[in-house]
């Protein structure tokens, strides 16, 4: 337990933050896993739809420091190209 009084806030401030950066990382890690779906299903109008939201949320993570932008980066980077490789598998 803290026993100053900045401790103390620093304690408040890191409880609501650690929060809403779980927020913002269950949003990306949901979107993903969406548009992953979508791709599985063969489902092309919806999966851009996603990868837009995917995309929104791993920039809002990478804007806010959740995750690093070359992360951000890599991420979106690497769903593209699995929805690409899905897609035209099987075709």
């Amino acid at each position: 337990m803290p026993i100053t009084k900045s401790a103390e806030k620093a304690l408040r401030q890191s409880i609501r933050r650690r929060a809403r950066n779980t927020l913002k990382k269950d949003a990306f890690r949901t979107a993903i896993k969406n548009v992953r779906g979508l791709a599985a299903e063969k489902k092309k109008k919806e999966i851009e739809a996603a990868i837009s939201a995917a995309y929104k949320a791993l920039d809002k993570a990478a804007k806010t420091n959740v995750i690093s932008k070359n992360t951000a980066a890599r991420k979106k980077s690497r769903l593209v190209k699995f929805v690409a490789r899905t897609l035209t598998a099987t075709q």
